[in-house]
This record gives structure tokens, C-alpha cells and sequence, in this order.
């Protein structure tokens, strides 16, 4: 008889006398793709790395009953216990030789995850002279062989590349092939698509199922993203602070919801609900054959000749008018991010870029205006905020450099009024002002990174992917937040991003990069609605799997 590879039963984690996983029973076959879904703070990480004990101060109950074997005998089960083995019974010794051999993980942000210090060829070197026992040079030839099935191009040469020297798509697939190499019987994917514009999501999915395929494995697929689910997954499992409340097929759970939570999370698409663009407005930022390149270095005898040029952003113009959003669109490495470095001034840039009417002089005291008329929303605020501040201290800093005059009554009643503005009010989170970002969840933190930025009162929100690492449901949140601050207020935004959702809700305007250039332009409608250009195209079917 087969029995299921992985048996959860009434599986219980607690934080002290806090319990944040509440029972939860489900199965997972060998071979398997099962998705686990819900909104941050659901349970679904705390869960996975829960089986293997992974949680510092976390105790588990119940059983997580492991049976590697494809076929045993029910005999066997009940007398065998070599066979079948409850994880939560394991002492740290067993788990050891289970983790990353039979159950590997891959994380979300594999810049976290990997070594910033060694190669990445090293590191998979690390895991199979520790896990497979290999010598240094059977293990060089195995690194190049799992990179490659992962799709990487000219393995041999990027296992001697450092993690940042590799893009975002190519550090996953070194994640990828670190997790394959010990062949393990369960996959672990934790948010592995979330960082990642829509083509490369759909490139690492679709690497995900070959690889499951060809090595046989079980994947337990960890997102929330809903559209990722319909591509890969057999099963999907829907997880409520901690209580599994649905459960079975992607068709039947995902197209015919029966709890209100599933159907909360199908739902939580952002209606658009912005001003229409008015033609006379001002124009506040202004571009005109704008070019943004990097030096590099050159190989060979080139090299002795001087450093090289890259080209990120190519004679590029756009006008951005008060009220209005003007979305950047496209892939990683598309150039959005360095045209939005430039249009803050952190990155030198020829042509021309005026604010106003005026340029950025690279001095600081002459600049101190433009910044203030200029602020900036980063996609991670856990990164961006600092972890040493306390929330009065993280929002008053830019107000104290550029408001100088006011008092600490003045500072404090500026801090109070505009957190109040992005919904965090010490009423809901007593102790508010004395709170480190830490103590937030993830919509609650790009809310403070908001409030930071609206304190000194600014023309334009440089907006670089504000959601792309929130789950669905916040990223509504975050959206409407955005839409009703720019009714208020009269904001203008650059939204730098690859969501085309997030864009059809947001944007009067679109800008889509390819390669440092424009590709198309034009009004939200006609570029997402009757795309010209192949890439654009491309693009927009991405994100309608």
C-alpha cells in the first residue's frame, strides 16, 4: 500500500503560551504539488518550518508522520518505525540528517538566503561534500551540472559569480539547484516567485514543475499568490491565522470557494479609483532624452584602455503632471529602477531632468528643495526603515532636516497627524510613537515608510514596487491607501513596477522599458488594452496565466 509522504495530524506550534498554529491536519503524496496559501501572519512559513523544527522557541505537537519509502506495507508502518517516523518526535540529531537531504527549502529572497562572502558555486560545493560526502572535484562537476538544469546559462562560468553579480531570476535558480542537491523527497518553496516580474515568475514555475517531474519529488508550493497557484499546483490548502479553512483540487477551490476567507483572497483585486488625468495640469517632473550608464569593466587587453560604459537608460522623455500617476513598466534589468534613481537625483544622468523647471545641482544644501518636493516609497520597508528607530524617531527625521523652525510640539503634532493619514493611529497600536518597525507586519511597515515620506509634505512619491513583496490582500490595502492620498492631497507618483495589475489601478500614463529604452507609451487604457509592441504583449499575457 502507498502511503502519503508526509501525514500532518492535529499539528499545534506555540510561541510560549501564545499557540499560532491551531491543529491543522492535512496529507501530502509523494510526487505531489501542493500549494499552501493565505495573507501574512496566516501561518503558512511558521507551518513548513515547523515540521523540521526549524522555529528558535517554538514548540510543536501532534504528529508530522514521514514515510519516505513509495510503497510499505500498513504491517510494516505499525511495527517499523524506521519506516515512518514523526518529525515531531525527533531528536535534533535525526532532524539534522532529514533537513535539506530529504526536505529542502528554497526561500523568497535568495540575496538574504545566500552567502554574500563566497561563490555561489561554493556554496552548492558546501552542501554536497557535507550532505552526499563528494570530493572537492566530483562536487565542482555536480554544481555544473545542477545549474544547468536550472536553466542557467554558461553554468561553468557563474558558479565563480557572487550572488550580486547575478539577477534576481538567476540567484532563485542557484537557490534551486542548492535545494536538488542532496535529491531531496520533499520541496519546500517559500514565496519563490514574489520578487520576481511576471515572465521570470512564469520562467521559475515552470522550472519548478520540470524539476519535480524529472527528480520525482513532492513540492509544497508556500505563496500568495493566487495566479502561481493555477499554474503549478494539484492541491491548494487556504490557511486563516493559523486554522487550515479550506482544502482540495486548484479548480474546485480556487473557482468554487465555500469559505469566506477563499473567497477574500480571489477577491482582492483593487479597483481603480483615481481622478481622471486632467490635460492642463502642471507639469512637475520633466524629462527629455534622458540617459542613465554605469561604468564597467572591460576583459582582456581592453581593459588597460580604461573602464566601459553600460548603458541602463537610452534618451528617454516623459512629462509627469500634478495629480496624476506616470507608470515605468517592465522586466528586471529593464532600466525602470535606474530611471528612478535619476529622477531622484542619487544617480548622475545626462540629457535633462528638471522638477519645476529646475535640475538637480549634486549639492546638497542646493538640492535640500528638490527633496523635499521629492520623496520615495522603496519596495522592502523592513530594509529601507531603520531597525534602531523608534517610529516617532523614523517619521520626524526628514521633517526635522526640512522643517528646521518647528518646536517638539510642532514635530510631534506633524508625525501624529500624518500617521493618522496612512491608518496607524495609537488608539489601534497603543504605544505607537515608542514602537520599532519589527513589531509591524508588512503592510503596517510600507505604511510607515509611506507616512516618512508624506511628512514633509511632498509634490511627487517616487513609488519603487510598493507591493510586490505584500500578499494579495494587503497589497489592496496599500493601493487604496495610495488612490485616496492622492485624491486628498494632489500627489503625482512614478510607479516603477512589473505588476500590470497594480498599474491597471493606479496609472493615467505608461512608460514600458525594454533594455534601457521605451518601447510604447501612451494612456493606461491603450497600452494595457491594446498593446502594439510584441514585448508589451508579452508582458500583459504574463499576467493572465
Amino acid at each position: 500500500m502507498r502511503l502519503p509522504l508526509l501525514q500532518v495530524r492535529d499539528f499545534r506550534i506555540a510561541f510560549g503560551a501564545t499557540e499560532v498554529v491551531h491543529g491543522i491536519t492535512f496529507s501530502l503524496e509523494h510526487g505531489e504539488k501542493l500549494a499552501l496559501v493565505g495573507e501574512s501572519g496566516s501561518g503558512k512559513s511558521v507551518t513548513a518550518l515547523g515540521f523540521v523544527k526549524l522555529l528558535e522557541g517554538a514548540t510543536m505537537s501532534g504528529r508530522c508522520l514521514w514515510t519516505p519509502q513509495d510503497e510499505v506495507s500498513l504491517a510494516a508502518v505499525s511495527s517499523d518505525e524506521i519506516q515512518t517516523r514523526d518529525l515531531v518526535k525527533l531528536k535534533e540529531r535525526d532532524l539534522q540528517a532529514i533537513r535539506g537531504q530529504e526536505v529542502a527549502f528554497v526561500f523568497q529572497e535568495p540575496m538574504t538566503a545566500l552567502n554574500p562572502l563566497f561563490t555561489v558555486g561554493d556554496q552548492i560545493a558546501e552542501v554536497l561534500q557535507i550532505k552526499r560526502g563528494m570530493a572537492p572535484e566530483e562536487a565542482r562537476f555536480e554544481v555544473i551540472r545542477l545549474l544547468s538544469d536550472t536553466g542557467i546559462d554558461a553554468p561553468s562560468r557563474r558558479a565563480k559569480a557572487y550572488p550580486h553579480q547575478l539577477s534576481g531570476g538567476q540567484r532563485q535558480r542557484v537557490m534551486i539547484a542548492m535545494a536538488l542537491a542532496c535529491r531531496p523527497r520533499l520541496l519546500v518553496a517559500d514565496e519563490p516567485t514574489t520578487a520576481l516580474d511576471v515572465s521570470l515568475r512564469g520562467q521559475i514555475l515552470d522550472l519548478l514543475n520540470s524539476l519535480q517531474q524529472r527528480y520525482g519529488m513532492a513540492v509544497l508550493l508556500i505563496t500568495h499568490d493566487l495566479q502561481a497557484v493555477r499554474r503549478f499546483a494539484d492541491r491548494v490548502l487556504v490557511m486563516e491565522k493559523g486554522v487550515l479553512v479550506e482544502s482540495g483540487p486548484v479548480d474546485q477551490v480556487l473557482n468554487r470557494p465555500q469559505h469566506a476567507y477563499t473567497q477574500h483572497l480571489i477577491h482582492s483585486r483593487v479597483p481603480r479609483d483615481v481622478l481622471p488625468a486632467q490635460a492642463n495640469a502642471p507639469i512637475l517632473m520633466q524629462a527629455k532624452d534622458l540617459r542613465v550608464t554605469y561604468p564597467v569593466s572591460r576583459g582582456g587587453w581592453r581593459g588597460w584602455l580604461g573602464r566601459g560604459r553600460f548603458v541602463a537608460v537610452h534618451g528617454l522623455d516623459f512629462e509627469l503632471r500634478a495629480g496624476q500617476t506616470l507608470a515605468v513598466m517592465g522586466e528586471s534589468g529593464s532600466g525602470k529602477s535606474s530611471l528612478a534613481l535619476a529622477a531622484l537625483g542619487l544617480l548622475p544622468s545626462a540629457g535633462e531632468l528638471r522638477i519645476e523647471g529646475r535640475r538637480w545641482s549634486k549639492r546638497s544644501s542646493q538640492d535640500l528643495p528638490l527633496r523635499r518636493k521629492v520623496q520615495v516609497v522603496f519596495q522592502d520597508p523592513f530594509s529601507s526603515l531603520s531597525p534602531r528607530m523608534n517610529v516617532q524617531e523614523l517619521v520626524s527625521e526628514g521633517l526635522r532636516l526640512h522643517a528646521p523652525d518647528l518646536d517638539d510640539l510642532g514635530y510631534l503634532r506633524r508625525v501624529l497627524i500624518t500617521l493618522a493619514a496612512v491608518g496607524l493611529t495609537e488608539s489601534e497600536f497603543p504605544g505607537l510613537l515608542l514602537r520599532y518597525p519589527h513589531e509591524f507586519s508588512g503592510g503596517q511597515r510600507q505604511r510607515l515608510a509611506i507616512a516618512r515620506a508624506l511628512v514633509v509634505d511632498p509634490q511627487v512619491l517616487v513609488l519603487d514596487e510598493p507591493t510586490s513583496a505584500l500578499d494579495v490582500a494587503i497589497q489592496k490595502q496599500v493601493l487604496e491607501l495610495l488612490q485616496r492620498l492622492q485624491r486628498e492631497r494632489g500627489l503625482s507618483y512614478l510607479l516603477i513596477t512589473h505588476d500590470v495589475s497594480v498599474v491597471r489601478a493606479m496609472a493615467h500614463q505608461v512608460l514600458v522599458m525594454q533594455a534601457g529604452q521605451v518601447v510604447e507609451s501612451g494612456t493606461v487604457d491603450a497600452v494595457l488594452q491594446q498593446p502594439q509592441h510584441a514585448y508589451t504583449r508579452l508582458l500583459v499575457a504574463a499576467a493572465h496565466p
